[in-house]
């Protein structure tokens, strides 16, 4: 009958490590060792205090540094991670790779600026996932332009990147450029921001069918996400249910938390549930948000008319207006209070008629546009 293997047989190398320092402490060397064996075992505290322990001893050579903030970003510590990453940079390291670590730690703890200025065209054009956190970036900074311009060069470069595709797709919806969202949705496959585009998608095609499958393919991978809860509430919009419809809409705006848009489109989703006053809270919201947002001011001036309150809707479309010409709901009050020659009950009556008025070829109506209008703003 064979032995047991001892101990130091069969115990993993970060303990084997651990005993040996036990019998010389103060050896760098081993030092660094151990805590890359600690790492490479998830022991992220035990590495970080045996890296700890090296830098009280001597100060952390690159390598041990890169440990250092690879450790911290497993714990999610993401300014230790930052800070660790520029000491190494500071070191004159300067790698792709180790740019996009101290990037993504940048962003996580919120800071875009800095994590902006780390992504340079080395690093996106070598790793595709700077790529994708560049263009994202820019996307939530509403810095269209360059986002945009970036998002086909970039990926044209990396074509097959699963999150860059998806990150394209989601930017593409916002500038509109229905070819380039499509091709990156269908080269990220089942990315559920992917999906949430290709919902988006059918919903334009007027196919709410096709639609509510991505949607709900989306939300099985994903459930927190705004862009697939907004758009499978506009699907339901198109049924019975208006109330379900606004409260998976309201849902999406919390998620988002400052999109301007989603808010337009909760509000309207809950107009059109009839329950203006709910509406009218969520433009509110929007407002608050940005006061320079037209469509806010518009669709107040519509729930003020409403309401009855004429003179202050007047004064609300009138701002709607004088910030954007096109403002769409701001042109439908405007029309609204002409139409009504100041009766409120008349004006009302004109705005019911016309929520069920269509307004293009497709039969689209006044109403589904004023909900869709919302997630194409902010």
């Amino acid at each position: 009958m064979s032995q047991a293997p001892a101990p130091s047989e069969t115990a993993g190398r970060y303990a084997r490590l651990a005993a040996l320092l036990e019998q010389d402490p103060d050896n760098v060397r081993l030092i660094a060792d151990a805590a890359e064996a600690a790492f490479a075992e998830d022991r992220f505290k035990d590495a970080e205090a045996l890296l700890d322990r090296h830098a009280r001893i001597a100060a952390l050579p690159p390598q041990a540094l890169h440990l250092a903030g690879l450790s911290a970003m497993r714990r999610q510590d993401w300014q230790v991670a930052a800070d660790r990453l520029a000491q190494l940079m500071a070191q004159g390291e300067d790698a792709p790779a180790i740019r996009f670590n101290r990037a993504w730690s940048l962003a996580m703890a919120k800071q875009f600026d800095a994590a902006l200025a780390l992504l340079d065209d080395a690093t996106v054009e070598t790793l595709p996932q700077a790529a994708q956190l560049l263009v994202q970036l820019l996307h939530d900074k509403g810095d269209f332009d360059a986002a945009a311009a970036q998002a086909r060069r970039l990926f044209a470069l990396h074509p097959d990147h699963r999150g860059l595709g998806a990150a394209v797709s989601t930017l593409a919806i916002d500038v509109e450029d229905i070819d380039l969202a499509r091709r990156a949705a269908e080269a990220a496959g089942d990315h559920p921001d992917a999906l949430a585009t290709l919902g988006t998608l059918a919903l334009g095609d007027d196919d709410p069918v096709e639609a509510e499958r991505f949607f709900d393919a989306a939300l099985a991978r994903a459930p927190a996400s705004p862009r697939a809860w907004i758009g499978h509430g506009l699907v339901t919009l198109l049924g019975d249910d208006k109330r379900r419809a606004a409260s998976e809409i309201d849902k999406g705006a919390e998620l988002f938390g400052t999109h301007l848009g989603s808010w337009i489109a909760a509000g309207w989703a809950h107009v059109l549930a009839g329950d203006p006053a709910t509406g009218k809270q969520r433009f509110e919201t929007c407002l608050a948000l940005d006061d320079s947002f037209a469509e806010a001011h518009g669709s107040l001036a519509v729930t003020d008319m409403l309401e009855g309150k004429l003179d202050q809707a007047r004064q609300r479309c009138e701002v709607a207006l004088r910030l954007d010409r096109q403002c769409f709901s701001g042109a439908l009050a405007a029309t609204l209070l002409s139409a009504g020659a100041g009766d409120a009950d008349t004006a009302k009556r004109i705005f019911e008629k016309a929520l069920h008025t269509p307004v293009d070829a497709s039969g689209r109506t006044v109403a589904q546009a004023l909900a869709r209008m919302g997630t194409r703003l902010g």
